[in-house]
């Protein structure tokens, strides 16, 4: 496997699929033309067309859309038709920074193709010179991508927190990284992908942020997410990354950008100029 094939993987979504989900004349999501069909069967909150989902006109301020869409999205919970109900509530947004349309349950946004936005961070220790990262393996018992290998800290944004929030808080949760040291973390840019996953659109945008931590720092999981840390060398990353897809899908993507900018991966590679372009192809 290249690492080529790792941005394909998650640039694989085929929108002929889809049908644009419209609220207030706004897109806010993708809906799958075989779940469009499925949600005529609640015409007082869907309308719908060859060419769109609408969420009917009536429902015109941010509770009746969450309640109303809501309740659709617990009855096709129940039903079967998704899985893994979180109670968590995320942003229906038409960009990053705008007021949120609705809130919907996290494991309904993919469903929905709704523009979900997280945070991934590299942790990171030098050395005599070379840089090592804390990799994390995922617990058994997650609900996507189980047992596979991920980064030290990583999370979805929630309706009603800041990016800087999330991260210290993920940090603590997944890491046991204090506020203090969690708050030296320097943005490295983001990361934008849409790709089929379980049968949904993850439609989603990462922020990425490196952390370099002391060499005495070691790492402890609080929230059951991860099984286990080790430091591994850059090396190593790269190798396991051409191995296979022992990382998870989206972790992939957030490495090679770090083997890019860490000067790891250099123009002479044969990939290089379609890696580097190909991390910041948004559609």
């Amino acid at each position: 496997m290249s690492l080529l094939d790792h941005i394909h993987r998650c640039q694989n979504a085929d929108m002929r699929k889809f049908l644009p989900w419209l609220i207030g004349g706004e897109r806010a999501g993708w809906v799958r033309r075989d779940l469009a069909a499925r949600l005529a069967n609640y015409p007082t909150v869907f309308a719908m067309d060859d060419n769109s989902v609408r969420l009917r006109d009536h429902l015109a301020g941010f509770d009746h859309r969450s309640a109303a869409v809501g309740d659709v999205a617990r009855d096709l919970y129940e039903a079967g038709v998704f899985t893994g109900w979180r109670n968590e509530w995320f942003p229906v947004l038409t960009r990053f920074g705008a007021p949120p349309l609705m809130r919907l349950e996290r494991s309904a946004v993919p469903m929905f193709g709704v523009h979900g936005y997280g945070v991934h961070m590299n942790g990171f220790v030098r050395e005599r010179g070379r840089l090592k990262l804390w990799i994390g393996k995922r617990a058994d018992d997650r609900p996507i991508e189980p047992g596979k290998l991920d980064h030290l800290v990583a999370g979805g944004i929630p309706l009603g927190m800041g990016v800087v929030e999330c991260l210290v808080k993920e940090c603590e949760e997944e890491a046991s990284i204090p506020e203090a040291l969690a708050l030296r973390a320097r943005p490295a840019g983001a990361i934008r992908y849409r790709m089929e996953h379980q049968g949904w659109l993850r439609n989603d945008t990462m922020f990425v942020y490196d952390l370099e931590l002391p060499g005495d720092f070691t790492p402890a999981n609080s929230d059951g997410e991860i099984a286990s840390f080790r430091l591994v060398e850059l090396e190593e990353v790269e190798e396991i990354l051409a191995a296979g897809e022992d990382f998870k899908f989206n972790v992939a993507l957030v490495l090679i950008d770090f083997l890019i900018r860490h000067g790891h991966l250099k123009p002479e590679h044969p990939d290089y100029s379609d890696v580097a372009l190909g991390l910041w192809r948004h559609e």
